[in-house]
């Protein structure tokens, strides 16, 4: 069985992943690190999709978390195997650098740098054994261009960008692909709070995005029609930046 692990899976633009790869025929397996009726709710949709899914509770950004759930999975289930990884969860906590905190500073880069690091470490090893796999990291229009008051998100996210170019380049001739998606304002919980009719003139097509959009982008590069696109960062912004 075919399966696709999408960290931070129970909301937001991760929700949206899950339900679009179920559509795709993958087993979901929904990370969340504490709201499990989300992830429940996120279940309920893949199955009304017309798949199935697990739920897989660990926080990305502790490795002994990763390490001891995933490796246990791995072990309990050599009929399945993790064909896409969607490097979806992160953290914001926005301030000014001169006023940034050390764990302010340390989580963000830990929840999507470090995150994307513990994950993909493990999961990488049975693609390139198998010779076949679909990396994408969800990372930003911040990490990008930048956006002040997110200097460690926007750090946390360039650095994922690094990462994406430079394992596209290793495991390439292993049938791997590795991508990015980056978007720019969606209609999530990590955009509630924000000045949404000031930020939207600023977007050429007036508007936020959604979710389901961002996703739409994952499918493909999920899909055997995206075989040779490695190493490439897609925006998603409504053409706010490119």
């Amino acid at each position: 069985m075919n399966c696709a692990l999408v960290t931070g899976g129970s909301r937001g633009i991760g929700r949206a992943v899950c339900i679009k790869l179920a559509t795709q025929g993958y087993h979901i397996l929904i990370n969340y690190k504490e709201n499990k009726e989300a992830a429940e709710a996120t279940l309920s949709l893949v199955r009304e999709a017309g798949s199935d899914g697990t739920l897989m509770q660990f926080d990305v950004s502790n490795p002994g978390e990763v390490e001891s759930v995933l490796n246990a999975w791995i072990e309990e289930n050599k009929d399945k195997r993790i064909e896409v990884l969607v490097n979806n969860a992160g953290i914001r906590q926005d301030m000014l650098m001169f006023q940034m905190s050390n764990n302010q500073w340390s989580d963000v880069l830990d929840a999507s740098l470090n995150g994307f690091f513990y994950v993909t470490r493990i999961i990488i090893k049975d693609m390139l054994l198998k010779r076949y796999g679909r990396i994408i990291n969800i990372v930003s229009l911040s990490g990008l261009k930048g956006t002040a008051g997110q200097v460690n998100y926007s750090a946390a996210k360039a650095g994922v960008i690094g990462a994406t170019k430079a394992l596209a380049q290793e495991v390439a001739k292993r049938n791997v692909t590795v991508n990015a998606i980056a978007p720019g304002f969606i209609s999530t919980d990590m955009t509630e709070g924000l000045p949404v009719k000031e930020l939207s003139a600023m977007v050429p097509m007036q508007r936020f995005g959604t979710p389901e959009e961002v996703a739409e982008a994952v499918g493909f590069f999920a899909s055997r029609g995206a075989s040779y696109i490695t190493g490439e960062i897609l925006n998603i912004n409504g053409g706010l930046y490119s």
